[in-house]
């Protein structure tokens, strides 16, 4: 074969060109069937990760200083 002498090459470009037309419409119709949050679930569920974060932290840092104070005190 000589550089471009596949005949069939046009129609290997179109049938490539016709499954990625496809892929878009596909994906442009699932993306209508996605549910976004709304505001107010976004700000409710940062409120009780932020809560949640603090509590653990909280209680780690409580941990922390009983596990130190208790070492200290044992050397």
């Amino acid at each position: 074969m000589v550089g471009g002498s596949n005949p069939s090459c046009p129609a290997i470009k179109r049938l490539k060109m016709e499954k990625m037309i496809n892929y878009i419409k596909l994906s442009r119709a699932e993306i209508g069937k996605v549910i976004f949050p709304l505001k107010e679930q976004i700000r409710n569920a940062f409120i009780t990760v932020f809560a949640v974060v603090a509590i653990v932290s909280l209680f780690l840092a409580l941990v922390d200083a009983i596990m130190s104070f208790s070492l200290s005190k044992l050397i």
